[in-house]
């Protein structure tokens, strides 16, 4: 008897308790936003800071704080009162995602009766019948209709009243408790998914390949669920660590529709953050949800840059005879500039991809290649692959080869670059040798990269051939 006295005083204080909640709910949307920031990272992330003015009853009530992101991170959520901390408290939370649809609703009346409305619309006429709906698996309902069972049914579905626990935006509800008088300016902070950025980069090379003008964009490609509207923008490049949670926030699948905003006029302000680095929008944004917006990162004109043409040899040439029935090498394109304050540029440059373009006679802009720069801080240098050069070719074939040791090996080499352009070109030649080696003989000279790397910067000249030769004492027993 004691116990259910006891479990009856329980449920009478949380009957009590709700009851009390229900009639303090408050509602906020996002027309009481006093301010939004938005920090996007480059690792599908976002972390959004809502601030709003809400004015709350005093005593303990539920406030429903509205239009959040449909891909929200609840256990990231944290809310205060800026300024009166010490007046406002949460109890309980809950995050609302079960949306308003069409399965959803019919779901709920399984079981129950129904309106359905049949129009004729050739006769002009319109009846309804009151059916029991059965089942609404895999969104196929079924209904009793008298004594019939009618799979699906042409008639317009009339429900009596929305069912309990269906929202029509994500929400977070908050049991509260409020000690001030004053409204109070919440801050509620969260991570959501769904929200990513990326730049890319026009790079526009002049006429001798001696400079190149770079523009930088920022992509902010918004799939969170939300609007984010006069927002102050941050962008964090860097890769932050984050655990693989396999619970999923999201909530399905929504609409592809996309729009492209494109805005020249506003520029970033970069600076260093722990061991990554922010760009800071100058002035605000709207970050509508489903959105792709570009806006400009940086420009800079006149950098200084290099063509290389580059031949690069295997490793496993040196210990083996070499026997390839094609002996045509590639001649790989590269561009290369630094990164420096001196060379026009200077501003930490975040990943992403580098597109390069040319005029050609007709001064038309040509797309001539395109390659993916990791993140690089400035006073580093930026390497580019163009492509394969056409006009130049390179020629490999072994000579000689003899094993004179267990693991030692000489072999004897002649390349071949015949230039095809009207003007002269470097070509260099990388080779990439095992163990420790000595050349033995050379005709050009070359350049001990490192260790394992010799390096021949050879000159051809225009309609010209030049044979490379040299013989290489390779010793791979370590």
């Amino acid at each position: 008897m004691k116990r259910v006295i006891f479990w009856g005083s329980i449920l009478s204080l949380v009957l009590i308790s709700t009851t009390v909640f229900a009639q303090n709910a408050v509602k906020s949307t996002i027309d009481d936003q006093t301010g939004m920031e938005v920090t996007v990272y480059n690792s599908n992330l976002g972390l959004i800071k809502d601030t709003r003015q809400v004015n709350l009853p005093a005593g303990k009530g539920e406030l429903r704080f509205m239009d959040v992101a449909a891909d929200i991170m609840p256990v990231t959520v944290h809310a205060k009162s800026l300024n009166f901390p010490d007046g406002f408290g949460i109890l309980e939370q809950n995050y609302e995602y079960d949306l308003i649809s069409q399965s959803k609703l019919l779901d709920k009346y399984v079981g129950k009766k129904v309106k359905i409305l049949d129009k004729n619309e050739y006769q002009g006429t319109e009846k309804s019948v009151e059916a029991t709906l059965l089942s609404n698996n895999e969104n196929r309902p079924i209904y009793q209709i008298g004594s019939e069972i009618y799979l699906g049914h042409p008639g317009l579905v009339i429900l009596p009243e929305l069912p309990e626990n269906l929202i029509a935006k994500p929400t977070l509800t908050w049991a509260y408790e409020n000690t001030s008088k004053n409204p109070h300016q919440l801050e509620v902070s969260y991570l959501t998914s769904d929200i990513n950025w990326k730049a890319d980069y026009v790079v526009v090379v002049n006429k001798d390949d001696t400079m190149v003008d770079v523009s930088g964009w920022v992509t902010v490609d918004n799939k969170s669920g939300a609007t984010y509207k006069d927002a102050v923008l941050k962008l964090i490049a860097g890769k932050v660590n984050r655990v693989q949670e396999q619970e999923d926030y999201g909530q399905g699948l929504r609409g592809k529709a996309m729009m492209m905003d494109v805005v020249a006029a506003p520029r970033f302000q970069e600076q260093a953050f722990f061991e990554y680095h922010i760009y800071d929008l100058e002035g605000k944004t709207t970050i509508k949800d489903n959105q792709t917006k570009q806006i400009s990162l940086l420009k800079a004109d006149k950098v200084k840059a290099k063509k290389e043409l580059l031949v690069y040899g295997i490793k496993s040439y040196f210990t083996r005879l070499y026997k390839e029935r094609n002996p045509k090498q590639p001649i790989n394109v590269y561009m290369t500039f630094k990164n420096a304050k001196e060379n026009n540029l200077g501003m930490p440059l975040p990943e992403g991809v580098m597109r390069l373009y040319k005029e050609d006679a007709d001064k038309k802009l040509q797309f001539i290649g395109e390659d993916k720069i990791e993140h690089t801080p400035k006073d580093e240098g930026v390497r580019l692959k163009i492509g394969e050069a056409f006009d130049v070719v390179a020629e490999r074939i072994q000579t000689d080869y003899k094993q004179v040791g267990l693991f030692a090996h000489e072999s004897e080499w002649e390349i071949t670059l015949r230039n095809h352009k009207e003007t002269g070109v470097t070509v260099s030649l990388i080779e990439p040798v095992l163990g420790s080696w000595t050349v033995i003989s050379n005709t050009h000279p070359f350049t001990k990269v490192d260790v394992s790397t010799i390096r021949f910067d050879v000159d051809v000249p225009k309609d010209g051939t030049v044979k490379v030769k040299y013989r290489i004492r390779v010793d791979a027993g370590f």
